[in-house]
């Protein structure tokens, strides 16, 4: 098996599982992730991503296979179409980062929500150096999550930026000293996001992952949604009768 996967009620916590190849995404780990994919849309849940305590969170695609792979490939959006399909679960997704998450790797990182990483750890886009391009994701989100120059020269360079420099230019959210903290640190931070309503959680997502021509009819109509939910009742009478203590 290419993954392992933990079953907690409010989440899943996936590890990635092929050490010998320092996790690198081949065909059988995408598959693997798509029946996870499939399980969080039929029970929506949130999402721990980690890469293991070996070190590595990815060190990219499986060259040897990229190497064989065609135009016909390219065009069937193997991994761009999976980290899509992360990117678009219903409730908020976590990667926890040790090492190095570079090439598909780095992209798979960028297509769960947050990130939180080791001091240690070190994101790269070398696909140039490849003869190829970032096409599974870095060329839209990188520039979303640090800007449009900064994302051009690391895709451009093939730069290696180190856990402070992820967490300075925010390409993550939080940074951890030792390894051992970091499966906690992921674990603290979907505590947080779980103190929410599932649904105003999920709404939310929906919107700030939406096109700008969305908005502001989707939040209008989300927000409406959540008016009608007795949980937004049960949540706002709590906090009225704690005032009043």
């Amino acid at each position: 098996m290419s993954l392992r996967v933990e079953e907690r009620p409010d989440r899943l916590v996936v590890t990635l599982d092929r050490p010998e190849k320092r996790n690198a995404i081949d065909a059988e780990l995408v598959a693997a992730l798509h029946e996870v994919c499939g399980r969080l849309e039929a029970e929506p849940r949130l999402l721990l991503l980690t890469g293991g305590a070996d070190g590595i969170f990815a060190a990219g695609a499986d060259i040897a296979q990229l190497r064989e792979r065609g135009r016909l490939d390219a065009l069937a959006a193997i991994n761009s179409a999976l980290f899509a399909r992360i990117r678009a679960l219903p409730l908020p997704t976590v990667a926890a980062v040790d090492g190095p998450a570079l090439g598909g790797g780095a992209e798979l990182s960028y297509a769960c929500d947050l990130r939180v990483c080791t001091a240690r750890a070190f994101f790269g886009q070398p696909e140039v150096r490849l003869g190829i391009l970032a096409g599974a994701g870095a060329t839209h989100r990188l520039p979303a999550l640090v800007g449009e120059a900064r994302a051009k020269e690391l895709l451009f360079t093939g730069r290696r930026v180190d856990a402070a420099e992820a967490l300075r230019i925010g390409l993550v959210n939080r940074v951890v000293d030792e390894p051992s903290e970091l499966l906690d640190a992921g674990h603290e931070l979907l505590d947080e996001i779980a103190k929410g309503s599932p649904l105003a959680l999920r709404l939310t997502k929906l919107a700030v992952d939406a096109p700008a021509a969305a908005h502001p009819a989707l939040d209008l109509a989300s927000q409406a949604v959540l008016f009608e939910d007795e949980e937004k009742r049960r949540r706002m009478t709590e906090f009225l009768d704690r005032r009043r203590r």
